[in-house]
């Protein structure tokens, strides 16, 4: 098993460093900030897989080998990924840095910032209006997915608050804290009034 995450990872590296750069190369910007940084690891590990990118001196990525600690490391929870995707500028939120901290902002600020064009990409392929139609369906299905997933997410906890509650709602957990406190307080009262019985 680790030997086909071993393949899937050496395969994955390439592809990823070809479209990050195809973006850079866009970017003179972004490919100065990466610069800076000539020469350092960066690995993405995502539990069942791992990608592991080299910046190179013109602020181009390349695919690095294992043998090589990596500069910095940035660990993503699989199930976190929609989140991610839905909220680029909060990516950061959802993962675990580990080593160089400007190497990772860099990583953070790069994520939130470079676009793909897809519209201008597919229009060199598919003409301008074959483009303007396949972007606009991908963000109508993208669009879909994101309700569903709400979707899903609201129906669960509906579920487990009321039909079978598994979860208790904030309110009804302080109102219980404050239940208990009050009991607390009147124990202690009634402890008090026992021993000054006790002494009198």
């Amino acid at each position: 098993m680790g030997g086909f995450f071993y393949i899937m990872m050496i395969s994955l590296s390439p592809t990823f460093a070809l479209f990050v750069n195809h973006l850079l190369a866009q970017e003179t910007w972004a490919r100065s900030k990466l610069q800076k940084h000539s020469g350092k690891i960066a690995c993405i590990d995502v539990q069942v897989l791992s990608l592991r990118l080299k910046v190179s001196g013109d602020g181009l990525l390349e695919a690095s080998g294992t043998e090589t600690v990596a500069d910095v490391t940035i660990r993503l929870n699989p199930a976190d990924l929609p989140l991610i995707a839905q909220n680029r500028e909060r990516a950061f939120a959802y993962v675990k840095v580990d080593g160089d901290a400007d190497f990772a902002n860099t990583i953070s600020h790069l994520s939130q910032h470079l676009r793909w064009e897809a519209e201008d990409d597919l229009s060199k392929l598919f003409g301008d209006v074959a483009a303007v139609r396949m972007v606009s369906s991908a963000k109508s299905l993208l669009q879909t997915v994101k309700q569903a997933h709400q979707n899903i997410q609201e129906n669960l906890a509906e579920y487990f608050l009321e039909e079978n509650p598994m979860l208790v709602r904030p309110a009804a957990v302080a109102a219980f804290g404050v239940e208990v406190n009050k009991c607390r307080d009147d124990v202690e009262r009634l402890m008090k009034r026992i021993e000054k019985l006790e002494r009198s």
